[in-house]
């Protein structure tokens, strides 16, 4: 089975960075306690207040059975609340490391 990584790319206003920021960690606790399959996150800063999120799955299943519950508890909901615009959002696959 292949890892499956979640690209999304967001923008987020300068203003609510810190809150985005502060809000991480609780998202990354509700992750690991909710969504089967999630192996790690990192989280890149891009210029002009755009984002890049780097998500591994265990599968490509697993990663569409957390897309079906969104923002499900408080802390994945917090971080969503911080996004302004979502840029793009890309699966693959990954090719080294495996």
């Amino acid at each position: 089975m292949s890892t499956s990584v979640e690209l999304t790319r967001f923008r987020v206003a300068p203003e609510n960075t810190a809150t985005m920021l502060a809000a991480r960690p609780a998202m990354l606790a509700d992750f690991r306690a909710d969504r089967s399959g999630f192996l790690g996150a990192r989280l890149v800063r891009l210029p002009d207040d755009e984002w890049l999120d780097v998500v591994e799955w265990r599968s490509s299943e697993d990663f569409a059975a957390s897309r079906v519950k969104g923002a499900n508890l408080p802390g994945i909901e917090a971080f969503f609340a911080t996004i302004d615009t979502l840029v793009s959002a890309e699966e693959g696959t990954l090719a080294d490391g495996e």
